[in-house]
């Protein structure tokens, strides 16, 4: 690897609660329409996905309720901080995603922002909601997984 290589993806903001409030049932990349400003505060790594969701309205896909807050030396030509964002994905992928959340208890979730290659993308997952007895099965099974993994080291240690 040579010193003008850069990495290809860095991360600026994941949603880590994505995963222990819905089931995943499929992810998109899709690109992210955005203002110079947005850039700059995003690689900072300055944003809140907790409560973002994307919709499909007409032809276009949107990122809602994603907080980019203002970067400071931005000045007057600051954006809005909860603005809603056009996702870029293929018409083929925008028709799929409208009908699947037309399904009940369907709906897409960003599960991170990232930067490829200079470019800002956002991972998008068709989810389906937990209820709360399916959180703590999955809670349960992580800490019987957890305690398994320790009780391997331990007895390998000695």
């Amino acid at each position: 690897m040579k010193k003008t290589d850069k990495p290809a993806e860095k991360v600026a903001a994941q949603n880590r609660a994505a995963s222990y409030n819905y089931h995943l049932l499929e992810s998109f990349e899709a690109g992210l329409v955005l203002l110079g400003t947005e850039v700059k505060s995003l690689r900072s790594g300055k944003v809140s996905l907790r409560e973002a969701y994307a919709v499909v309205r007409g032809r276009e896909a949107w990122l809602m309720n994603c907080h980019i807050p203002e970067y400071q030396p931005g000045g007057p030509f600051n954006h809005v901080p909860l603005r809603p964002r056009k996702l870029l994905l293929h018409s083929r992928e925008i028709n799929k995603l409208a009908g699947k959340t037309q399904e009940k208890g369907l709906t897409l979730v960003p599960l991170r922002i990232y930067f490829k290659d200079g470019k800002a993308k956002c991972e998008v997952a068709l989810a389906r909601g937990k209820k709360y007895h399916d959180r703590r099965e999955a809670e349960r099974t992580k800490e019987a997984k957890r305690e398994a993994n320790e009780a391997l080291y331990h007895s390998k240690r000695r």
